[in-house]
């Protein structure tokens, strides 16, 4: 079994969703790797990576419009908020969703369905530098 591993930065432009499919697939192919898994990891706690529609960006709205109701940034709410208002909620939703996922490889290439894309989701209202750790094993 072989192992690859690299890790992709991207900046992110605040509460909002960034396409890392096409980087994420650069490796894979890099890899060499024909048959196995794609692990991704997310090393921060107020972002997160999620498999979600590429096709359809309403799909993408709803969901960052039900979770402003579902965490709502009120100091009332919360005791930690040494980083801002959008801290403690930030940290609540990437509990909520996944900090990792992993994906199936076949023939080189990512087993996406037809409209899954890979996204990295920022929680916080600023922007930040994240980085995304993908390790492939397989044959």
């Amino acid at each position: 079994m072989k192992q690859y591993q690299k890790a992709i930065r991207i900046q992110t432009q605040g509460k909002n969703f960034s396409r890392i499919t096409p980087q994420v697939e650069s490796i894979v192919s890099e890899s060499g790797i024909e048959t196995g898994l794609c692990n991704l990891f997310i090393r921060h706690t107020s972002a997160s990576i999620i498999i979600q529609e590429n096709a359809d960006p309403d799909v993408l709205q709803d969901l960052a419009n039900f979770f402003n109701k579902l965490v709502p940034e009120d100091a009332t709410r919360y005791h930690h908020s040494t980083e801002g208002l959008d801290d403690m909620p930030a940290h609540i939703r990437s509990v909520l969703t996944h900090t990792s996922e992993q994906i199936p490889l076949n023939r080189g290439r990512l087993v996406l369905g037809t409209w899954q894309g890979i996204y990295v989701w920022e929680h916080r209202q600023r922007s930040h530098q994240r980085e995304i750790i993908v390790h492939i094993s397989g044959i």
